[in-house]
């Protein structure tokens, strides 16, 4: 068949500009693609660029041939601007500024410890920084905790745990006998007319619970020096004037904050001060069970007769008022609590409370011998069951 030239040339024409429009609308697609690529490339390389400025100027080792490791001190107090400032002098880092920045942007600047660490001058900022928090470099200090109604033979076995003392005899003998402490007037008192050949331990009470940081090298000695340090500040001139005026003594005030501290949550001791300080002005027996723990070294919550009956200068249910000494160290919130005992209940009379779940801490209280003895058959159950989950008879 003879082809119409006509035809041919717009079937030519036609496949032409079916080719133009599928290139120009594959470029359509492409271009953008394209133009976002090499927009890529450009910021990865410029940001590259920059990062490698960055770090060549303030991140990277000072010196990444040098190998030697050099001693760095972090001394206790010292600020993180401190901090920074001796590491460039030292010329282990390139930028305190940048090492400040970067220690508070990922939260490290209150994790920098004292001590003495070995750094090298190939390592990175970040590297360094690292090892400051890590805390392992030998620190110059540590910090220890008293807690509010430890005594003095819990606390010396903590300070044995945790590796501050090798063993607890010298803290122990220094608190039995507390006479290389009398430069402190509380201490020399108790010394000179507070029955120090009848206490278990001549400084149980004074010790004053808070955080304290010690030297890694401190004796039993200046451990307690520090600890007493802080007792004049728990017990300041306001106390000083109510214990006057209340007729007690400090040694007195320490002494019944102490059985608060252990028969009580924190929202009961004044109340439980009110029952003590009502037992006293009617001359009765304090008669609190937490007295006769601390001669046992035995939580118990059912005592039997044969614990009511120990021969103790502490056993309040033998002595009339307060025991010879404190049994444990007890916070500035009890002692206050001696002092400003709960008005309502010193008003109404309240002379009794017990336990209620051995568990909760809860107290019940009563005026009267009868409604305590009731509180008591109640309860009673619950505590022997108590003990007995612990194993003890």
């Amino acid at each position: 068949m003879k082809k119409d030239k006509n035809y041919t040339y717009r079937s030519m024409r036609d496949e032409r500009e079916y080719g133009l429009y599928w290139y120009s609308g594959l470029w359509h697609i492409l271009r953008p693609v394209l133009v976002g690529l090499t927009v890529l490339v450009l910021v990865i390389g410029i940001g590259m660029t920059v990062w490698n400025k960055l770090y060549g100027s303030f991140l990277a080792p000072v010196d990444p041939a040098d190998e030697a490791e050099y001693t760095f001190e972090i001394q206790s107090g010292q600020s993180l601007n401190r901090v920074a400032s001796n590491l460039e002098s030292a010329d282990l880092i390139r930028s305190k500024t940048i090492f400040k920045y970067y220690c508070d942007f990922a939260g490290m600047a209150q994790k920098i410890q004292t001590g003495t660490y070995s750094l090298k001058k190939d390592m990175t900022m970040t590297e360094i920084a690292d090892r400051l928090t890590t805390g392992d470099g030998n620190p110059l200090v540590r910090n220890i905790t008293l807690i509010p109604g430890e005594t003095v033979e819990e606390f010396a076995a903590k300070l044995v745990k945790n590796g501050v003392l090798e063993d607890d005899k010298a803290f122990l003998a220094a608190c039995r006998d507390g006479k290389a402490f009398r430069e402190y007037y509380y201490i020399d008192d108790v010394l000179t007319s507070g029955h120090p050949e009848e206490r278990k331990y001549v400084l149980e009470g004074y010790l004053s619970p808070n955080t304290y940081e010690v030297y890694v090298t401190a004796s039993a000695e200046e451990i307690i020096r520090k600890l007493l340090s802080q007792t004049e500040a728990a017990f300041p001139v306001e106390l000083q004037d109510r214990a006057e005026e209340l007729g007690l003594t400090m040694d007195q005030t320490l002494t019944l904050a102490s059985l608060i501290e252990k028969e009580a949550k924190e929202s009961d001791f004044a109340r439980v001060s009110a029952v003590f300080h009502n037992r006293l002005k009617a001359n009765m027996r304090l008669e609190s069970d937490v007295t006769i723990h601390y001669i046992t070294g035995i939580r118990k919550m059912a005592l039997a007769d044969s614990d009511l009956t120990v021969n103790s200068p502490y056993n309040t249910y033998q002595v009339n008022g307060l025991p010879v000494g404190p049994i444990c160290n007890p916070s500035p919130a009890a002692i206050r609590a001696a002092l400003y005992p709960d008005e309502t209940m010193i008003a109404e009379k309240y002379l009794y409370f017990c336990a209620k779940e051995p568990e909760s801490g809860e107290l019940y209280f009563s005026k009267t011998l009868d409604q305590h003895r009731r509180a008591v058959e109640a309860y009673a159950p619950k505590w022997q069951q108590y003990d007995l989950d612990r194993g003890i008879k």
